[in-house]
């Protein structure tokens, strides 16, 4: 088996090093340094971590993820790139994809997108079809606010219904497989789709805030 969440894990961390600690990213205000805290923190530590998703243990969170982004660059980048510890099951290949392919992918993107005039890059096949493989499995939690149905076609590799259609019908998304993962996970403005179908449904998708 590929592992397509380790070739994107050292993919962004040589991305890191090229761009600098301080260059944006689409997770804005963070810079790639904060991105890098960021990734550290979910893979050692889980009881920051949990700031993500309590709001109560938010301040904590970005207080230690502040900390971590102002120590040693390379460090940082290396730790990344190293990867989970012994005591995490990421270490086991086929939970690292299911928990981490998706995560390093659109880091990387957030990354490669934070300057605007990089080129976008033209991805492996393989590695297309394992990243689409995992926002058809996501897809319905990504648009569970849609009001709307939602179709995701992706040029040259699917298409998958993620939503079903309302008595507005269905909103069509088509792009690259790239392009329909960074609008799928909330990165609709760096994002290059092309949104189909009936009017109040084109309308009702472009307002729904899709993300995780």
């Amino acid at each position: 088996m590929t592992r397509y969440a380790q070739l994107e894990r050292h993919a962004l961390a040589d991305t890191m090093l090229a761009v600098g600690p301080d260059a944006p990213t689409l997770c804005d205000p963070w810079r790639v340094r904060d991105l890098a805290a960021h990734l550290i923190i979910r893979e050692t530590r889980p009881d920051l971590a949990a700031g993500m998703f309590v709001p109560r243990l938010g301040a904590r969170l970005e207080r230690a993820q502040d900390e971590l982004a102002a120590t040693d660059f390379a460090e940082l980048v290396e730790r990344v790139r190293s990867g989970p510890p012994r005591w995490s099951a990421a270490g086991v290949p086929a939970v690292d994809e299911a928990m981490n392919r998706m995560e390093f992918f659109v880091h990387h993107e957030d990354v490669l997108r934070g300057d605007p005039t990089t080129p976008r890059r033209d991805l492996d096949p393989g590695l297309a079809k394992a990243v689409w493989s995992g926002l058809i499995r996501t897809g319905g939690l990504l648009y569970r606010r849609a009001p709307v149905g939602v179709i995701l076609v992706a040029d040259g590799v699917g298409r998958q219904v993620v939503r079903r259609p309302s008595d507005a019908g269905s909103a069509v998304v088509r792009g690259s497989v790239a392009e329909l993962v960074m609008y799928s996970y909330g990165r609709k403005r760096a994002a290059d789709v092309k949104i189909t179908g009936p009017q109040a449904a084109v309308a009702a998708l472009t307002a729904t805030d899709i993300a995780l």
